[in-house]
């Protein structure tokens, strides 16, 4: 197949989906499932993967699942880069 199967000019060329893995607070722990706060909605997070994870921790959470715990640090770094990202303005 010599010909790509999207040209330039088309709309997918220049539009692509990304999935993040973001900083989520822990708020309530039950067994292998917990609640995390993300910019102010909670969802439900699959901490199989972080057994260490206690209530007030931050970790990274990507399709519903815990990937790793990071401090407070860490999550307000995050949380500015990805304003930074999403709005070129925030640093004025």
């Amino acid at each position: 197949m010599d010909q790509p199967l999207v040209s330039p000019g088309h709309p997918s060329y220049t539009m692509r989906q990304m999935c993040l893995a973001v900083p989520a607070l822990i708020t309530r722990i039950d067994g292998s499932m917990a609640d995390a706060e993300l910019a102010g909605n909670v969802t439900s997070v699959n901490i199989l993967f972080t057994p260490e994870v206690r209530v007030g921790d931050y970790v990274i959470m990507h399709a519903g699942y815990a990937l790793s715990v990071m401090n407070s640090v860490e999550a307000e770094e995050t949380f500015d880069l990805l304003r930074k990202v999403t709005d070129p303005d925030a640093d004025e």
